[in-house]
């Protein structure tokens, strides 16, 4: 995903866009279509070179017509070609019968979908689009359960994969399970959230071609976080820098049983970069928690006074991992809210702060699913059935800066556009993972990057680092503490 455009879009204002070209620009459907289809063919070419039979699946609308094209194309570079329609011909559009009748002329037949699918070498996926907004029923879910009943044949969907929301990234009722999605002019928000990631496979994306003063008119619904992009304060340090100018960290928590999480924090914070990262957790666990790590200042803490002089020399706060939620933890959590300074509230913290709602500016939230749930008084289901939604909801709510955590992680400051990460794999759905996210956003915290930054910054160095983990290793059996190692070298990247 590293060459796909930042911005995110709604299905309506791509379909804005088609509009605009046509009247302001005199770029026609037809041609956008013939475009598509070359598109289509040269990724196919690049992904699968030696690929000789093509399947093309088309519907009525403007995705068949894409498939139409390519198909076309296909057959002029000497491809087998096999196209099955689903839908009556009095429900194409004008563009897509001149495009399925410019097929018919090369010779190619164009067949219905009964039951099954030939043998072929690439299905191509042009049945419905970013139009969708009911179930998939009939001969249309019948299609994508052919296709996807397919096994070890490549599947390029066009667009968007069949079945699935542009917007909210919802599987309706059924949607095909792309290899590779070849998105057109402008990326639509659903293939990153909600059920998307399982069904778009590799995103890539072609723009056509077109005007790049169109994007100008609209505004994204939500931009994706990037180091080029985000990385900024991350660049090269003066030659005369010195601890004292990278902050100071204080990690509260870890109760009995739980200081793992809080250690974990720790050494997150202090490997993006915080000059000194000290943690407020048990007294029984404070000589012990810097054994292995003995670059960080560990203190035993059992009440207010304890903590309050610890406070004062910090710069920034994580405030949750392993906290706990008894009365240790709930009188920590209360002397720390006090504060003025900028924290991250993560954690049991988050489940205490759902008990008493409060609403500030200088802290950042980062519950995962579950943990929104309780803040907004709904369900995890309710949460996942629209993410956009939820992450707004939680920063008008509380205040700061919200972070969703999950497949397609959300962060939102109360301006528009919500930005989203596509970095991050399931090998990171392992105990840990949110205090070192927690650590991470701290330790940036600690060295002077406002709250936005901080946690656009650290939402993309963990999943990145994440992502290097598996790479190295594999997703199954990864570990919070796998991470760290590729959170050094990934701070250091920016030039």
């Amino acid at each position: 995903m590293l060459n796909l455009p930042h911005n995110l879009y709604t299905a309506e204002q791509t379909r804005e866009l088609d509009r605009i070209l046509t009247k302001q620009y005199n770029i026609s459907k037809a041609t956008l279509m013939a475009r598509a289809g070359n598109a289509a063919l040269t990724c196919i070419k690049n992904h699968w070179p030696q690929s000789e039979r093509l399947l093309v699946i088309c519907g009525t609308g403007n995705n068949g017509g894409d498939g139409f094209e390519l198909a076309q194309a296909a057959v002029s570079a000497n491809y087998r070609v096999a196209v099955f329609q689903v839908g009556n011909n009095s429900s194409l559009s004008e563009e897509t019968d001149a495009a399925r009748c410019a097929l018919l002329a090369t010779g190619v037949e164009i067949q219905q979908f009964e039951d099954t699918l030939p043998s072929t070498d690439i299905i191509v996926d042009a049945l419905i689009g970013t139009g969708l907004n009911r179930e998939v029923v009939n001969e249309h879910k019948a299609v994508i359960d052919a296709i996807n009943n397919v096994r070890r044949t490549p599947v390029l969907s066009l667009d968007i994969p069949s079945g699935l929301h542009a917007d909210n990234g919802s599987a309706m009722g059924c949607a095909v399970k792309a290899t590779i999605c070849l998105s057109f002019m402008g990326l639509n928000k659903g293939l990153f959230i909600g059920d998307g990631p399982n069904y778009s496979g590799e995103v890539c994306f072609d723009s056509l071609n077109i005007p790049s003063a169109i994007y100008k008119d609209f505004d994204p619904i939500a931009r994706r976080v990037s180091l080029e992009n985000d990385g900024a304060r991350l660049a090269p340090r003066e030659r005369t820098g010195h601890k004292g100018l990278y902050g100071h960290l204080l990690i509260i928590g870890g109760d009995h049983g739980m200081s793992g999480a809080a250690r974990v924090a720790a050494e997150a914070g202090a490997r993006v970069g915080a000059g000194l990262t000290s943690i407020a957790t048990r007294s029984d666990h404070g000589p012990l928690l810097n054994l292995v790590r003995p670059e960080l200042m560990c203190y035993g803490v059992e009440n207010a006074d304890d903590l309050a002089p610890l406070m004062q020399r910090a710069n920034a706060l994580t405030v949750g991992p392993g906290l706990g939620q008894y009365e240790w933890g709930e009188m920590l959590f209360q002397q720390a809210i006090k504060s003025t300074l900028p924290m991250v509230v993560d954690a049991d913290a988050l489940n205490m702060l759902s008990q008493n709602p409060q609403h500030h500016d200088n802290w950042i939230l980062t519950p995962h699913p579950g943990e929104a749930a309780r803040l907004l008084n709904c369900s995890s289901a309710d949460i996942q059935a629209d993410r956009f939604d939820a992450v707004q909801e939680l920063q008008s709510r509380y205040g700061g800066v919200a972070v969703l955590k999950g497949s397609g992680t959300l962060i939102y400051n109360g301006n528009s556009p919500t930005r989203l990460s596509t970095w991050g794999n399931p090998g990171m759905g392992s105990g840990g993972m949110g205090d070192v996210l927690a650590g991470v956003i701290g330790g940036l915290l600690a060295q002077g990057f406002p709250l936005m930054d901080a946690a656009c910054v650290g939402v993309t160095l963990h999943g990145m680092a994440g992502d290097k983990a598996a790479e190295k290793d594999g997703e199954r059996g990864m570990l919070a503490m796998d991470l760290v190692p590729h959170l050094r070298h990934l701070s250091n990247l920016i030039y």
